[in-house]
């Protein structure tokens, strides 16, 4: 990780002119904690404090700046990866993926990895691939399995992984989100069991339309 002193910096610098309260209420952590991080110490016992991924992961949606590149800059990703060619994760298992410059990150509940974009026609087959496993696309770099969606909180634009409190979540982008509001209901509805008996176990083919057009 870098310096704590010159991440907590950066942090600052992409804070910006908003107030601590409004980074907030934005990014669902408290005003002491975010101002803590941009310090690069806990104020009440003065250790050195390093944010997790999924800290990291919400400050990125509230100051709308890449996740890939924040983890990066917290020594979290090398900016290399041994990994060749895209899609050697098994998909099924993924909650969303996001594109950096040259590489594909995948998040599921083990954790995340990188992989990189060998070609732009390995990226396309990517594309393609992501479809067939009911991935959508909920802003600029980030695809979500639309299978793995356990609740929605639609005025808020967040989509959960699963139905506990404070379970992960990414944002969905306004254009997108408005798309397939009903697609999601019915994806969460299926997901968690309350579907029509009629649907059977199977997705129902309503639910298989391609997303990318």
């Amino acid at each position: 990780m870098e310096a704590s002193n010159n991440f907590g910096k950066f942090l600052e610098t992409l804070r910006g002119k908003a107030s601590l309260r409004k980074a907030a209420n934005k990014s669902g952590l408290s005003h002491a904690y975010i101002r803590d991080l941009e310090l690069g110490r806990n104020r009440t016992t003065n250790d050195v404090i390093k944010p997790s991924p999924e800290t990291l992961r919400k400050l990125a949606q509230a100051y709308q700046y890449p996740y890939t590149d924040l983890l990066k800059k917290a020594g979290y990703l090398e900016e290399t990866s041994t990994w060749s060619k895209p899609a050697q994760a098994n998909l099924d298992t993924i909650w969303y993926v996001e594109f950096g410059i040259q590489s594909i990150i995948y998040y599921s509940e083990d954790g995340m990895r990188e992989e990189q974009v060998e070609s732009l026609v390995a990226f396309t087959h990517f594309i393609e691939t992501l479809t067939e496993h009911h991935f959508v696309k909920m802003d600029m770099h980030l695809f979500v399995n639309l299978n793995k969606i356990k609740k929605y909180a639609s005025a808020e634009g967040k989509l959960y992984f699963d139905t506990y409190e404070n379970a992960p979540f990414i944002i969905a982008a306004a254009i997108p989100q408005k798309k397939y509001h009903q697609t999601i209901l019915d994806y969460v509805a299926f997901n968690n069991g309350h579907a029509l008996e009629s649907l059977g176990t199977q997705c129902p083919s309503s639910l298989k339309a391609k997303f990318f057009t």
